[in-house]
């Protein structure tokens, strides 16, 4: 037994120095590996890694798509193929410019976007020696090197600039896109290629160096051109606004929006970019497959725009104006070619039409300018009496139960000044039933500290009548921003301060300071709603891309109702001119009674004229108000520019309440699919 068990021992050393040598030999090899990859192979390994670079390219995702209040969309992205180049760092200007001259030969690039630097850059890459013989050498001399090409573009004149020929522009244009792009970053030439121009640069491809054909996305627009200007444009970055998109964090040739909701919006409909990354050689030539990060699509918008009803609103304008301006009855209307309606919800500020039509007398067709309630303003006219009013009231010149007699108003200079019509004693509501100048005449001369004994006013006085109103004003949002959720809106002209007690007076009526209709809509909804200004808004909700086209995305965000601030009159003022505004359309002196009073909505509102051409007697009529009086859920804006004759703004004011309250029997459905509705209630 002890014979055996020492064999047994004796075989464990030599397991183990068995198992040491093959350990020892296999760091042997290893060690001898390291030599020669750090010796043997090591400069030149280091050489490789010098020559190589890690490069990342993004693409443009499809962006967002926008739906109206009901869910239906309103803007996609449409398939198309686009005209791409994508450069080498080998690439310089001269071979880009040859290429763009073979790419003039097969495809139509617009040159409508080429602006004069663009021209004057090109006319000096083609002449330079001969714009340099302009320069004289005392000018080269006075001039420091880096001011040179400034000068050289001052040298280029207006008639150069307009020598190029039609194809020579279409070069440029091709050109200043492949300029613009980045190293290995696909550059759009062309957006939406027709077949045509696919199949023959197709054909050519092998001798066109960069340039290739992918697919792509243009933005499509179900209900054609309604609304389509507000919900903007997408383009290339303009070259005027690179600096502000670059430091956005935008690529220089990115598709971004441009205008209007796009641009609004643009931080959520642009989506996640593709990102490819290369591994490239010191001359920027890829080495090897590169690596692609898929992007995902923007988000998608749902406005609060009724898109049906939106378009019957652009029917009734259009209607109307053809009437007003061709119809057998037409009048003498020939300054007449516009009408714009904002409709709102007074109590959210939710935008539910917004629309406005421009007359061509030439081509006899309408242009959609719906962009006009928001940028354009006008003298109103007797609308702003309400706010008046209530200033009065407030400023406690005036009493609800404060007569006036509306007669002729005689100052010591001989002038003489009156209403439409003589209308006697008249309290608050009927001065507002009836349109009386003289009452609001009467708050103006009051606030100016008129002396009614002497017939004399004080000039200081007036000014601080004029801060008085329009500071007032401006808490129903006449002369300041709305809020509207739209790039740079405009807000009136303030047509700024007057010692002349004439010029205050006329500002009570409407007839000083301009306003636009969306500040005209906010202001009636004010009183409407009972004292709130509320901020007026076109974005509903945002939800993330949904994969089936059928059904909403989960909810990302819910617009909520923003009160910009209350008015600082009391609910039982406001109430004084509510009824005065029910008057308007029901009293027996109703300004607007003709047209309203059997409506079955019971509407509540204040008509205006301001006059623009005494000569011609060309006004602007307008006419703002809401409906039902008891409960108002719809508040809205008309407004007529130049016109002589007729009840313009009363006819379209009646058929877009007609619309909207026809739509609201109907019945139709506005709320989203109920599987996405569970989804997004358990979050």
């Amino acid at each position: 037994m002890k014979t055996k068990d020492k064999k047994k021992k004796n075989h464990v050393p030599i397991r183990i120095n068995a198992l040491f040598i093959s350990v020892f030999f296999l760091f042997s090899v290893l060690v001898l590996r390291l030599g020669y990859v750090q010796i043997v192979k090591g400069e030149e390994y280091q050489r490789t890694a010098y020559l190589t670079e890690n490069v990342t390219t993004k693409l443009d995702a499809p962006r967002g798509k926008m739906l109206d209040a009901n869910y239906r969309v309103v803007v996609d992205n449409e398939p198309v193929f686009s005209i791409t180049y994508t450069r080498t760092q080998e690439a310089d200007v001269d071979e880009r410019h040859k290429l763009a001259q073979k790419l003039a030969d097969l495809i139509e690039k617009g040159t409508e976007e080429l602006t004069e630097r663009d021209k004057k850059d090109y006319f000096i890459f083609l002449n330079e020696k001969q714009v340099e013989s302009r320069i004289s050498k005392e000018e080269k001399k006075d001039t420091p090197p880096e001011e040179l090409y400034d000068l050289m573009l001052e040298k280029v004149t207006e008639e150069d600039i307009n020598s190029f020929s039609e194809k020579e522009l279409e070069v440029l244009a091709i050109k200043s896109e492949m300029d613009r792009g980045y190293t290995l970053s696909p550059q759009r030439i062309k957006i939406g290629a027709t077949e045509k121009e696919i199949a023959t640069v197709s054909e050519h491809l092998p001798e066109l160096e960069g340039v290739d054909i992918k697919p792509d996305a243009e933005r499509s627009y179900p209900f054609n051109n309604s609304f389509r200007d507000i919900f903007g444009q997408v383009k290339q970055i303009p070259k005027s606004r690179m600096d502000y998109y670059t430091s956005r964090g935008n690529d220089r040739n990115d598709m971004v929006g441009t205008s209007f909701l796009e641009e609004q919006y643009e931080s959520l409909l642009r989506g996640t970019k593709t990102k490819i990354k290369y591994v490239t050689d010191k001359k920027g030539n890829p080495v090897g497959d590169p690596v692609e990060e898929e992007g995902a699509r923007g988000s998608d918008l749902v406005l609060t725009v009724d898109m049906r009803l939106q378009q019957e609103v652009e029917k009734v304008i259009e209607d109307k104006l053809k009437d007003a301006i061709r119809g057998k009855n037409a009048y003498d209307n020939s300054k007449l070619d516009s009408a714009y309606v904002v409709m709102m919800d007074p109590n959210t500020g939710a935008i539910l039409s917004m629309a406005a039509k421009e007359y061509d007398r030439k081509t006899g067709k309408f242009k959609d300018i719906p962009f006009g309630n928001v940028y354009h303003s006008y003298a109103m006219g007797s609308t702003v009496k309400g706010a008046t009013v209530l200033t009065g009231l407030q400023q406690g010149v005036v009493s609800p139960n404060t007569v006036i007699n509306d007669a002729p108003l005689t100052f010591g200079d001989g002038r003489s000044l009156k209403s439409h019509e003589s209308m006697g004693p008249v309290d608050a509501v009927e001065a507002l039933e009836r349109s009386s100048n003289v009452y609001m005449w009467h708050i103006a001369m009051k606030l100016a500290g008129y002396d009614y004994s002497n017939k004399r006013f004080n000039e200081n006085k007036v000014q601080e009548a004029f801060e008085i109103l329009r500071n007032s004003y401006s808490q129903f949002g006449l002369g300041v921003p709305t809020g509207i959720d739209l790039p740079s809106e405009a807000t009136g002209y303030n047509t700024g301060m007057s010692r002349e007690l004439s010029q205050a007076m006329f500002f009570s009526i409407g007839q000083f300071d301009t306003y636009t209709p969306m500040q005209m809509a906010q202001y009636v909804s004010t009183i409407a709603n009972g004292g709130l200004r509320m901020q007026p808004h076109l974005l509903k909700e945002v939800r993330e891309p949904s994969v089936d086209p059928n059904k909403l995305g989960k909810l990302q965000y819910r617009f909520e109702p923003n009160v910009l601030n209350k008015i600082e009159m009391s609910p039982s003022q406001i109430k004084v001119v509510q009824k005065g505004f029910y008057e308007v359309m029901h009293g027996n002196n109703g300004t607007a009674a003709w047209k309203f009073k059997n409506k079955d909505y019971n509407p509540a509102g204040k008509t205006g004229t301001a006059e623009i051409d005494k000569a011609t007697g060309i006004v602007n009529k307008t006419l703002i108000g809401y409906a039902p009086y008891e409960n108002p859920e719809v508040a809205f804006a008309v407004v007529v520019p130049d016109i002589k004759e007729g009840n313009t703004n009363s006819e379209i004011a009646e058929g877009a309440l007609d619309a909207y309250f026809a739509m609201k029997k109907e019945g139709i459905p506005t709320k989203p699919d109920p599987i996405e509705e569970n989804q997004e209630e358990s979050r």
